[in-house]
This record gives structure tokens, C-alpha cells and sequence, in this order.
């Protein structure tokens, strides 16, 4: 058992999770009337994400914020103006993406009980309330808004503590990453439960379903990395885009495909750097800072996850609304954490901004672990390119000068 246990583990994790669809599937299609035993798998994966993600969220951003090094001579500034100017288009041509090619997903019962806001004026309200909340209870509730607001107002205050306290929260933040990986090695199991639990009682359309879903994720991402990207490296830097940006596609973004981690893929990063001859001063400090808050790819995904939750439960998502969701998964992507999978623990954020339950969400959240074979590994080649595309763009625009 040791042994077969070993082996498994050993085998990657998108192999690992390819084998639990399918065995879910297979479950499904033989054995419905094992529903109770085999479904709660995926109900305990989805019962530990729940715990986890209030927590993830608040340590990692008061980390990236407290661990932030100022005063050195570089070219950051451009550097982060296009992170974010990058990430918040990502999210606008998903939102634009959503509105075009509405998709729905199939969610358990109690998606009626939502109550959609009545107006712009009801989900600013809401917003404000929720970012006021009290941090603890904003970590218990899962309010994901509170979370964010006081993990940045704590990693701010903390840019000042002793070298001995950044030790720690980093510390504390490694710990809390590892654990969110246990539970992710346990994805296989759990997909395989919800997989099973979707099969029996659905059948085989809402695989249907995801495809669909998938194709949209996949070309939306195409689109920022072989358009929107080119163009903001063309308008910073007044150059042919193409030949960096196929580049980082092919050194940094296959590789990012694969490990699907952007932190796991800084040393790629520092070493095409250097390979483009960038300034180190600059890429030292850009590539890690990109890891942590360059999420194109994660905006596209909590952006066009949020609004097939919209579609599904037939809430009317206006202009301004979709706006604010805009800078709201820009700002959320932004935490998102450097393990596989992280982009979708930080969409029940979005989806708290239409009035939808974290119950619902986390169900959401479950669909992107399902489609995750794909979505994720894109999305991470999308980020994780998108660092070294905006690192030399700005090197190059610094060079007209």
C-alpha cells in the first residue's frame, strides 16, 4: 500500500486529476446508486477549500505588501503601471467576452434563493459595508471584501516592522501555501466525487457544458497574449511586439504550462531576463513582484466565472457593475496565490459583489478545479509570460528616452 501510495503521488497532478474525471465519469455511468458514499468526496475537498481561502487571502497579501522593498534605483514604476493596466484590460476583455458569449453552468439547489441587487446603488452599498467589516468576523463569514481591505491596510502598516516580523509573516505565509497544497494534491479525489455527484444526478451534458466553458477561458487568454499584450508592448515601447512576445510565449510560457505555478517559474523568468539582456536592478525586483501581482490570466478566469454564476442564477450585471467586477478581479487577482489553482479560491470575492452566497461560489469554484486541467495551466502561461513581456517593454521604452 506504502508503496502504490508512493507511486501516486510521484505521478503529476494533472495526470492525477485527469484519472479522477475520469473515474468519476466511469462511477457515474455504472454505479449511480452509490451517490451518498462517493459524492461526499467532493463535498469535503469543497469543505476544505472553504476553510482555507479566508486565510490564504489575508496572509498572503499582508506579505506581498509588508515584503515590498522601496528606495532602489530601477524601472519599476513603468514595470507595475503595466502589471495593472495589463491585468485590469484582461479582466475588461473577459467582462466584454462574458457579455458577448453568455454561459451557464449547473449548480446545485438553493441557487433560487439569490437575491439579485437591485442597482448600482445597492452593490456599492454593500461593497462599502463589507470592506468595513470587522477582520475577524470577515475571516470567519468568508467575506472576502472585509479580507481584502484589512490585508491591505495591515501589510501597509507592516512595511515599517523589524526584519524579524517579515521573517515570520513569511514564514507564516510558506505554511499556509504548503497547506493549500496538501489539500490541492487531494483534488484528484475530490474532483473525482463531484465529478460523480454531476454525472449521476445531471448526466453527460454538463461536461458539454465545460467544453464550452473551456473555449471560452482559452481563446480569451489567446486574445490577451497575442493581442492586448503586443499592443501595450508596441504603445510603451514603439516596436515590433512580436518576436519578445512569441518568445516569452515559448521559453517562459511552455514552461509555466507545465509547472503551472508562476512562483515555480521565476528562475525561467530570471534566467530569459538576462538572456534579453534586461537591466537586473529591474528584473530582480519585477519578476518575484510579477509572481504575486501580474494576473491577467487569473482576471480572465474570475471574471468570466463570475459572470457565467451571473448568467446561471439570471442576475442583470449592468455596464457599471461589470466595471467595478473589472477592477475587482484585478485587485483580487492580485492576491491570488502561486500554487496551481489559486486564481479560484479568490472568486468567491468577485462573485460576493453580485450578491452571490459563498455556497454558491465555492460550487464554482469546484467547476474550475474540474476544468483546471486546462484553464489553469493556460492561465498560468499567460501570467507568467505576461512578467517577462512587461519587464522588457519597459527596459525597451526607457531605451528611447
Amino acid at each position: 500500500m506504502k508503496t502504490l501510495f508512493e507511486t501516486w503521488n510521484r505521478i503529476n497532478l494533472v495526470s492525477r486529476i485527469v484519472v479522477g474525471i475520469i473515474v468519476g465519469i466511469l462511477l457515474a455511468l455504472t454505479v449511480p446508486e452509490a451517490a451518498s458514499g462517493i459524492a461526499i468526496l467532493g463535498t469535503l475537498f469543497i469543505g476544505a477549500l472553504k476553510a482555507v481561502a479566508p486565510v490564504l487571502v489575508f496572509i498572503l497579501v499582508i506579505n506581498a505588501l509588508a515584503s515590498h522593498v522601496s528606495g532602489k534605483a530601477t524601472n519599476m514604476k513603468m514595470v507595475i503601471v503595466l502589471y495593472l493596466v495589463g491585468t485590469f484590460l484582461a479582466g475588461l476583455v473577459a467582462v466584454i467576452v462574458s457579455f458577448l458569449f453568455p454561459t451557464t453552468l449547473t449548480l446545485k439547489t438553493g441557487a433560487e434563493e439569490i437575491a439579485p441587487p437591485s442597482g448600482i446603488t445597492e452593490v456599492l452599498e454593500s461593497l462599502l459595508f463589507n470592506i468595513v467589516s470587522n477582520p475577524i468576523s470577515a475571516i470567519i463569514e468568508a467575506n472576502y471584501l472585509g479580507i481584502l481591505a484589512w490585508a491591505v491596510l495591515f501589510g501597509i502598516a507592516l512595511k515599517a516592522a523589524s526584519a524579524t516580523t517579515k521573517t515570520m509573516l513569511s514564514n507564516v505565509s510558506d505554511a499556509i501555501t504548503k497547506i493549500v497544497q496538501w489539500i490541492i494534491s487531494l483534488a484528484p479525489i475530490g474532483i473525482m466525487g463531484i465529478v460523480f455527484d454531476i454525472i449521476s444526478s445531471t448526466g453527460l451534458s454538463a461536461l458539454a457544458e465545460y467544453g464550452r466553458l473551456i473555449v471560452i477561458l482559452v481563446v480569451t487568454m489567446f486574445f490577451i497574449a497575442l493581442v492586448i499584450n503586443p499592443l501595450m508592448v508596441f504603445v510603451v515601447a514603439r516596436r515590433n511586439p512580436y518576436p519578445l512576445v512569441i518568445t516569452c510565449i515559448k521559453e517562459s510560457g511552455t514552461m509555466a504550462f507545465f509547472t503551472r505555478s508562476s512562483a515555480a517559474n521565476i528562475p525561467v523568468n530570471m534566467a530569459l531576463a538576462e538572456k534579453l539582456k534586461l537591466n537586473k536592478d529591474t528584473y530582480a525586483v519585477s519578476i518575484p513582484l510579477g509572481a504575486t501581482i501580474n494576473m491577467a490570466g487569473a482576471a480572465v478566469t474570475i471574471s468570466v466565472l463570475t459572470m457565467a454564476t451571473a448568467h446561471t442564477l439570471n442576475i442583470e450585471v449592468d455596464i457599471l457593475t461589470a466595471v467595478i467586477l473589472m477592477v475587482l478581479a484585478a485587485v483580487s487577482a492580485a492576491g491570488a496565490s502561486g500554487v496551481p489553482g489559486g486564481s479560484l479560491l479568490l472568486i468567491p470575492l468577485a462573485c460576493s459583489l453580485l450578491g452571490i452566497s459563498d455556497d454558491i461560489a465555492m460550487q464554482v469554484v469546484a467547476i474550475g478545479f474540474i476544468i483546471g486541467v486546462v484553464q489553469d495551466s493556460c492561465e498560468t502561461a499567460l501570467n507568467s509570460s505576461s512578467d517577462i513581456v512587461f519587464t522588457a517593454a519597459a527596459e525597451y521604452a526607457k531605451e528611447r528616452k
